[in-house]
């Protein structure tokens, strides 16, 4: 497929370029173009700034009789961005510039009053120096005495340049990395402390709240035995009342005595002055008198009855004094307390 737009075209071998028609158009016409404001500028209608660079589309004209060394000079046309006034400025190859023409005015530049001033300086110089010999000599002096200024100056910033040279500034960088790293260790070392201790607080303080919580279980435990009952079996009870007054060991004869006690408080005792005590008379001691024996005499078989008779009907007593039921009931006891 062939380019639509080509670089090179087709001339036949019979073109006569002179045989084409030209067209005779005015001097003075006018083109539209697309171009920015060269300098600051403020309208003089509705007083709109308009700042170096602003885009526009101008339209743009020769203007007639007017050249410099050959060069035609352009004049452009632009609108106020505010007011649609129209301002006009153009070219001015003899100062590299623009010069405003209508519509506006040009705002202040100092740069551009500086080199009209230097100008005019070399211009005046030049001209005294063609009709004064003696003003040639003074500026040459002038300018020999400037020049031993300059070298001077710049002998002295090559010499500031020097000692400044002679500072390691690397050396400086390096150790003021150091210090801020040896510092960032610090801080790393005193937080990792920090949290150390936190960390020891935290584990004391649970280590004393586990030993208060297993103290307060021990003491619960403590006391729930304490008012669990001791006897597990019906026979215990016995021994209840006896067992916290007497240690462990007398504990068989603390079970001894809680059961004479539990037999004492169901029948009662025989030889203590109970409900039986009135039943029972001691003999008082009889006066003991030292009477010659009698001769053992045989005696008959009536006297000993009489005699058995007698001795059955009074109450045995014996060298102490106690009667034979009291002697029954301590028998009793004893044999119960045998067996147990």
């Amino acid at each position: 497929m062939s380019e639509r737009k080509v670089l090179n075209k087709y001339y036949p071998p019979d073109f006569d370029p002179a045989k084409i028609p030209k067209l005779k158009l005015p001097k003075d016409r006018q083109y539209v173009v697309r171009l920015m404001a060269p300098f600051n500028m403020r309208c003089k209608t509705c007083g709109e700034y308009i700042y170096k660079g602003k885009k526009f589309n101008a339209r743009k004209e020769t203007v007639m009789n007017e050249l410099y060394m050959g060069l035609p000079i352009f004049r452009f046309y632009i609108k106020c961005t505010r007011c649609l006034a129209e301002i006009t400025f153009k070219t001015d190859p003899e100062n590299t510039d623009y010069a405003m023409e209508h519509g506006a005015t040009r705002n202040f530049q100092a740069e551009k009053m500086v080199e009209e001033q230097e100008k005019r300086v070399v211009q005046d110089r030049e001209e005294e120096e063609l009709n004064n010999p003696m003003k040639v000599l003074e500026n040459r002096t002038k300018d020999s005495k400037m020049e031993m200024e300059v070298l001077e100056n710049l002998q002295e910033l090559k010499e500031l340049n020097q000692r400044q040279a002679q500072v390691d500034f690397e050396g400086m960088i390096d150790r003021y990395r150091d210090l801020e790293k040896k510092e960032k260790e610090r801080e790393k070392e005193e937080d990792e402390r920090e949290t150390k201790d936190m960390l020891e607080r935290v584990l004391v303080k649970r280590l004393r709240d586990s030993d208060s919580d297993d103290s307060e279980r021990e003491e619960e435990s403590s006391s729930s035995q304490a008012e669990k009952p001791i006897a597990d079996k019906p026979t215990d009870v016995l021994t209840t009342a006896k067992s916290a007054d007497t240690p462990a060991s007398s504990s068989t004869g603390g079970v001894k005595k809680a059961k004479l006690e539990s037999w004492e408080r169901s029948v009662g005792t025989l030889g203590g002055r109970g409900a039986l005590g009135s039943l029972v008379v001691r003999k008082k001691p009889a006066a003991t008198v030292n009477k010659p024996k009698p001769a053992a005499a045989p005696t008959s078989q009536t006297d000993s009855k009489g005699a058995d008779s007698n001795n059955a009907s009074k109450p045995v007593t014996t060298h102490n004094g106690s009667s034979s039921l009291s002697l029954l009931g301590a028998y009793s006891d004893s044999d119960s307390n045998d067996s147990e």
